[in-house]
């Protein structure tokens, strides 16, 4: 049973893995055998995210810096991620990000920056890395970052997630979309995760650990989400043991999206 989670001879490339979740999964991807790289606009955080893998795990991962809501920067990464890795099985799309307004007052400028970070990165990345799996014959594994915000709004006046809600509902039909626009060889798949106390968090979210997790009280598991939540989730899609999964969401949620 062990073999249908190694990732031993695959090659996955991480999209938004400088940070965060996809840093987690980044690494989850190399612990579990596969060569990885990580893709992001930012050379430094590209560089501190490798050196922090490496540190944590000993193992090495590959870095691209480039912007995945450019299409020619896709394009280039899926180049050279052939170029340094011999080919690509495996693309995890865990860029973007969210600003909070209320829905009467969102701003043009973000809702648009949302919906190109968010929504057309991964359209460029799916249609550029599917292409090349399709073209190569490969087996390939597909995993975008959704999240219970794409299933599930927020009631009590939404805090402000109008823009954020509306990206994340857009990766689903995306997800299941591509499923069926790259089968039968290739599998696309989404992660929800729940709110989740990354880097980004820190200062928006308590400092204390309890009262955090205070936050998510009347879940079923009583805490919010970290990083590593999502790395067994990645890990399953990637490999053989999702190969009869396609277009479908796991939402390592804490059950949020089980109470209503």
């Amino acid at each position: 049973m062990a073999n249908l989670f190694d990732l031993t001879g695959k090659k996955a490339v991480v999209v938004g893995g400088a940070g965060g979740i996809g840093q987690a999964i980044a690494e989850g991807l190399a612990e579990a055998g596969a060569q990885v790289m990580i893709s992001s606009r930012n050379t430094d955080s590209l560089k501190r995210a490798q050196k922090e893998i490496k540190d944590k795990t000993g193992l090495e991962v590959l870095y691209f810096s480039g912007d995945a809501s450019v299409e020619a920067d896709v394009e280039a990464l899926v180049n050279a991620a052939v170029k340094e890795m011999g080919k690509v099985d495996i693309l995890v799309n865990s860029q973007g990000f969210n600003k909070k307004f209320p829905g009467t007052e969102f701003p043009e400028k973000e809702w648009d920056e949302m919906f190109s970070a968010n929504v057309k990165s991964m359209m460029f990345t799916c249609k550029h890395f599917g292409k090349y799996m399709k073209e190569k014959g490969i087996h390939g594994k597909i995993i975008n970052m959704s999240s219970v915000r794409g299933v599930r709004a927020i009631g009590n006046g939404g805090m402000g997630n109008v823009g954020y809600c509306a990206t994340k509902g857009a990766v689903e039909m995306l997800t299941k979309a591509y499923a069926s626009d790259l089968g039968p060889t290739i599998q696309v798949n989404a992660i929800g995760p729940t709110i989740t106390y990354t880097p980004m968090m820190v200062g928006m979210l308590p400092d204390d650990e309890t009262v955090r997790n205070n936050i998510a009280a009347s879940m079923p598991s009583q805490r919010i989400g970290y990083p590593n939540d999502c790395k067994g989730p990645a890990i399953f899609l990637a490999s053989a043991a999702s190969d009869f999964v396609t277009g479908s969401t796991i939402f390592p949620d804490g059950g949020l999206t089980a109470c209503g």
